[in-house]
């Protein structure tokens, strides 16, 4: 596999599409035993979480819905404030959610999705993330479930995840060399 380039930096290939489908496969299976019998609603946080989520659902065999939200975190004044800008668009209250995110790094946009989740009365909250960084953890989870991959602090790009809009399309994952 051959280096791609955006914006003058570099990224390698650091997991392909091979590996995600196999780790989603193992995921689903897991989500299908435990969600048997709960016709669970699936909440994914766009942007990023589109190719996972629509992969995902392909193996989740049991009665289910699906919504998304976005979720954006403003710099400066806010100090990283998050708003939701999307909102569910369904009824949640007694409802099992998993929530389905492409990355968990600080946890800081995890945590306000599952506080707002919370509020509207769900019955219980798991996470499937694709990628998980712990390194990166600002906050301790007991309900991240489902891990595709757990990385270090690189930036990475492709299956969901971008840089600067650019290269969510990509089938596999790629990340950033630092320049030398």
């Amino acid at each position: 596999m051959k280096n791609i380039f955006i914006d003058g930096l570099e990224f390698e290939l650091m997991i392909d599409y091979e590996q995600i489908q196999k780790r989603i496969r193992l995921i689903g299976i897991d989500i299908n035993l435990k969600y048997e019998d709960k016709h669970p609603v699936f909440i994914g946080v766009l942007n990023g979480c589109f190719m996972f989520m629509a992969d995902l659902m392909k193996q989740v065999h049991i009665p289910c819905e699906m919504s998304f939200v976005k979720l954006a975190s403003y710099s400066g004044t806010n100090q990283g404030e998050i708003h939701e800008l999307i909102g569910v668009g369904m009824s949640l209250e007694g409802r099992h959610v998993v929530i389905v995110e492409d990355v968990v790094d600080s946890g800081r946009s995890l945590v306000h999705t599952i506080e707002a989740l919370e509020r509207l009365g769900v019955a219980s909250i798991s996470v499937a993330t694709l990628l998980l960084k712990p390194e990166c953890l600002l906050y301790s989870f007991d309900n991240i479930m489902y891990v595709g991959f757990e990385i270090e602090k690189e930036f990475v790009v492709g299956y969901g995840l971008d840089y600067n809009g650019q290269c969510r399309n990509l089938q596999n994952i790629y990340k950033n060399i630092p320049s030398t």
